[in-house]
């Protein structure tokens, strides 16, 4: 099989490096450059020995949905989940924790969460029991329930995160979320902010180094899109980094993401944050969902007092509702 490859490989692959570099190619040593729509992505040599469409790749990781709808996907299963959250003070010791196993429950179109184990340590929690940080808030948001919650479904098309309407905490949790579900997009009402999120606009492409590979992962085929910072940018390009590294797993099958890992930060006087964020990911049934979210953040905005804190959150034993 492997010597197949290799005669097929020897034999095309002087045809397709051809026809490929008529179309906007700058061949850079092993690594093959190209430009798309002004943008130049980087494509690693079994990429381009592999001749697959790159355009029509990189276009649909560009849109990707499935990483939203992975989370969206949670509200009609059921799982249970360790979760495990701390909150730090300047000197990276923990002032107030929060651990609970819970079990999210899903009926009659309807899901609540049931609390099987919980511990608190330190001004976690508010004296009637809802949490005392944003930090936490958006946790709950994300993986827990106030009572029980009904009418929801797992389509992301037509949806999008908004602040409109929105102010004080609910509006910096849908920021918050915009940074978790849509790192690389604009993010709407932060001051100076917003616009360098986009990381696939023409000025984001003078910023940044784009790269397309290929390799396993956890038993698949994925490929693994990256993007980093450029090494030459000097002081006031790199004032306008905000993210500092993104690496994303699509299974190569069916081009879901599998994992995604990224660090975020920028400072601007009135407010600064500092977020890395590493994502798992598995099936139930034909759903893909989290399995494990690892955070860590440090943050301060104008209107609430600097958060330091990292969570862990452990899902398993998912259920397709009955």
């Amino acid at each position: 099989m492997k010597l197949m490859y290799a005669v097929f490989v020897l034999t095309f692959l002087p045809i397709v490096i051809l026809a490929q570099q008529k179309d906007s190619f700058i061949v850079e040593g092993k690594d093959t450059t190209i430009i798309i729509d002004k943008g130049s992505f980087t494509l690693k040599p079994v990429i381009v020995q592999s001749g697959i469409n790159y355009e029509s790749l990189l276009r649909r990781i560009q849109n990707d949905t499935s990483f939203y709808k992975a989370f969206r996907n949670l509200h009609i299963v059921e799982f249970t989940s360790y979760n495990n959250i701390s909150m730090l003070n300047k000197s990276g010791n923990v002032q107030a924790s929060y651990y609970s196993k819970t079990r999210q429950h899903r009926e009659k179109g309807c899901r609540y969460t049931e609390t099987l184990d919980q511990k608190t340590t330190g001004d976690f929690l508010t004296s009637n029991g809802d949490f005392n940080y944003l930090t936490g808030e958006m946790y709950a948001s994300i993986f827990l329930t106030k009572g029980k919650t009904c009418g929801e479904d797992n389509i992301v098309a037509g949806r999008a995160f908004s602040t409109e309407g929105k102010s004080g905490t609910e509006k910096h949790k849908e920021q918050l979320k915009m940074l978790f579900f849509n790192p690389g997009k604009k993010i709407p009402g932060i001051p100076f902010i917003g616009n360098k999120l986009d990381l696939y606009d023409e000025d984001a492409h003078k910023l940044y180094d784009y790269t397309l590979d290929y390799d396993t992962y956890k038993g698949h085929y994925v490929y693994i899109f990256s993007i980093k910072p450029k090494e030459d940018l000097g002081f006031f390009g790199r004032k306008n980094i905000v993210v500092d590294e993104m690496t994303t797993k699509f299974d190569a099958s069916t081009m879901e993401v599998v994992s995604r890992s990224y660090s975020l930060s920028y400072k601007a006087g009135l407010y600064d944050f500092n977020v890395t964020m590493d994502v798992e990911m598995t099936h139930v049934g034909n759903l893909l969902v989290p399995e494990a979210m690892r955070y860590k953040g440090n943050f301060s905005a104008i209107t609430k007092k600097r958060e330091r804190g990292e969570f862990t959150a452990t899902l398993f034993d998912f259920k397709p509702e009955l």
